[in-house]
């Protein structure tokens, strides 16, 4: 596997998150320990010092999976939020808890569930809440 590049978290969405790996039960084994590595591995940042150019919760992130050479535009959010629209990825998501405190650019592989491994890209942050001085949306 790839070195995976830094990450940077919000504190509110690492508390979030957290909360949710601990009072969730039927998350698959292999998700719940790839995104708690992910949390234990990320800098945290006050919401207000989020840098403009990073994927946090609720934003809407376009991004690619390079082995199928397919791109997406979702809004990450948390699993109470997704909704049928198709418009949504629950950080509870493969592609979804990868994506999240990487910047615009970045690369990371990441375990799809299935015993098989993603290549995610950032290609833009279209809207991410702490630029928009959402701060503890």
């Amino acid at each position: 596997m790839n070195t995976q590049p830094d990450i940077i978290i919000s504190e509110l969405d690492y508390t979030r998150i957290e909360s949710l790996l601990q009072s969730s039960t039927g998350i698959p084994a292999n998700i719940k320990a790839a995104l708690e590595t992910e949390l234990e591995r990320a800098e945290l940042v006050a919401p207000e010092k989020m840098p403009a150019n990073i994927v946090t919760m609720n934003s809407q992130v376009k991004f690619s999976v390079i082995s199928s050479g397919v791109t997406f535009t979702l809004k990450l959010v948390y699993p109470k939020d997704m909704d049928d629209s198709g418009n949504t990825i629950s950080i509870l998501a493969p592609v979804g808890s990868a994506m999240l405190g990487l910047r615009e650019g970045d690369e990371i592989d990441w375990p799809d569930g299935k015993g098989g491994m993603l290549q995610v890209r950032i290609e833009a942050i279209e809207y991410q809440p702490e630029r928009a001085g959402e701060f503890h949306r």
